[in-house]
């Protein structure tokens, strides 16, 4: 299949990487034109907008870092709403507002062309290994179009809802990593301070009902206090002012996640916006006199 990737970041050059190995013919497109390189090196062809991508594709995919910039890529002088073709389907794989993202797919829809929102978990590991868990919002037959694109980045791919509710269940997946990441930190603040042997505290509590991904991938971050990327804390504080504005808007209360929310903006004041989330342990270390 034809298909077009804007935004190449840490997800999305991994993401269509996958997509060139599993046959697809790809062209793309990222704003800092020299991240295209290693793609065109793999097989996938350069365009020089988003436009441009769009004009040959049946599939148009865009990973970008928040709601501006999908309605820049899209919409924009050079969006790919200006070279898609009716018919095609644009699949959004950022993770933005769900109140946007039905504005757009009306635009679009204005347009005879087709949107999928499809926001996805996993980090960095998952975007490289193509075991996303991609969660998709969109008429049903229009998802079912575009599994063979989405079954080449993910190994979960539930269809969630109409056009919207993808970003939505993706909100509150960034809810629930908030509150288990935070929920790790203090248990690992408490062995760390009590001078356990901290591998094994990790060992006994995972095979238990504590046991979860965060806990497998991300507590040896927070024991070594060193935070390599996985995933942004400033885009997950991004991910959770979206949370928190869905919420706002529909009378729900996430004390939990506005907390973090603002933990996570003190880390970017003090310059640890690009450490991976996990990093969020650094906060509870400090006010536990870990480091001291």
């Amino acid at each position: 299949m034809k298909v077009a990737f804007v935004g190449l970041g840490t997800m999305g050059a991994p993401m269509a990487l996958n997509l060139i190995q599993a046959g697809h013919e790809v062209t793309v497109h990222n704003r800092t034109r020299d991240r295209e390189l290693p793609l065109m090196e793999a097989g996938a062809h350069r365009a020089d907008s988003p436009q441009a991508a769009a004009q040959a594709a049946a599939v148009v995919i865009t990973c970008v870092s928040d709601t501006p910039d999908v309605e820049a890529v899209i919409l924009g002088d050079r969006g790919i709403i200006h070279g898609a073709q009716p018919g095609t389907i644009v699949v959004d794989m950022s993770t933005i507002s769900p109140t946007v993202t039905r504005a757009i797919a009306a635009a679009l829809a204005a347009k005879q062309i087709d949107m999928v929102d499809a926001p996805v978990s996993g980090g960095s590991e998952g975007a490289q290994k193509g075991t996303l868990s991609i969660m998709v919002g969109g008429a049903a037959a229009v998802v079912e179009r575009v599994q063979p694109v989405l079954a080449a980045m993910g190994k979960t791919i539930t269809h969630v809802g109409p056009i919207g509710a993808g970003q939505t269940t993706k909100a509150i997946n960034q809810i629930i990593v908030a509150g288990t990441y935070w929920a790790i930190a203090e248990g690992l603040a408490l062995g760390m301070k009590a001078d356990l042997d901290m591998e094994r505290v990790v060992q006994a509590v995972s095979g238990g009902a504590a046991g979860s991904w965060g806990l497998d991938n991300r507590s040896g971050n927070m024991i070594d206090n060193n935070y390599p990327l996985g995933f942004r804390v400033r885009l997950h504080r991004k991910d959770l002012n979206i949370a928190l504005e869905a919420a706002r808007e529909l009378g729900v209360t996430l004390p939990m996640a506005a907390y973090v929310e603002q933990i996570e903006t003190g880390l970017i004041g003090r310059g640890f916006g690009d450490e991976d989330v996990s990093a969020i342990a650094r906060s509870i270390r400090e006010q536990s006199g870990i480091d001291d």
